[in-house]
């Protein structure tokens, strides 16, 4: 299978390149692009860029000239549940847009002509339940234009869905992308910082430091057994 995986910033794509084994660096559409295997697959790791139109640019770009038949989107995100400690690996069944609302009549989180939320494949929950960890779970992930921080913002994106586990700037733009091209998507996100818990800039910056590989380290499972 051809996998694509794509990261927003340079220290993830660092930290995932790290638990490959071998890669060759590449252009594609003017994008580098690191190519390798993980078990019988063919993989393509990029970064896309920070934010929604990034994601969704270079996301297309990147489906078109590679065409992919899994996109995998990892990374770091903001929990939006007390329950979800930093460390934890979301695997998010559903993606949304906590800010989109195209005016009356319409649902909030739905971009014109699409659902509300973003359905992930059912292998990669099958394969999320088989593991059995604690530090492992799968719910809804949010994106926006908007580096979440206070505890009145988590409050404002709970208010309209309230099974929130965390929030991004990508997910949500990649998943409508892949529908838009009839991909499969996955979203596999490391939780980094606790939005409104009074220190959450200073837990996103040491998670880089003090980062767990073995949690970007579990995309590889999910990847040799997909």
């Amino acid at each position: 299978m051809k996998i694509l995986i794509l990261v927003a910033m340079d220290k993830e794509l660092n930290l995932l390149l790290g638990a490959m084994s071998e890669y060759q660096q590449d252009e594609v559409d003017g994008m580098t692009v690191w190519r390798g295997h993980a078990g019988r697959h063919e993989v393509a790791v990029a970064r896309c860029g920070i934010g929604k139109v990034n994601a969704a640019v270079n996301a297309w770009r990147l489906c078109r000239a590679l065409e992919p038949e899994l996109v995998v989107n990892s990374g770091v995100a903001g929990g939006a549940d007390a329950s979800l400690p930093v460390g934890t690996l979301l695997v998010a069944s559903e993606a949304t847009n906590h800010d989109v609302w195209c005016g009356p009549g319409t649902q909030w989180g739905a971009p014109d002509g699409f659902p509300v939320r973003f359905r992930s494949g059912s292998r990669i929950l099958e394969l999320a339940a088989a593991l059995r960890r604690d530090d492992v779970v799968e719910g809804l992930i949010c994106s926006g234009d908007r580096f979440i921080t206070s505890p009145e913002e988590v409050a404002s994106i709970k208010s309209r869905f309230s099974d929130a586990l965390a929030v991004d700037m990508e997910s949500a733009p990649i998943m409508q992308v892949c529908s838009m091209l009839g991909i499969e998507c996955n979203i596999l996100r490391v939780v980094s910082d606790t939005p409104g818990s009074g220190d959450n800039l200073a837990q996103y910056h040491d998670f880089f430091e003090r980062a767990p590989e073995k949690s970007f380290a579990l995309i590889s499972y999910f990847l040799e057994n997909y």
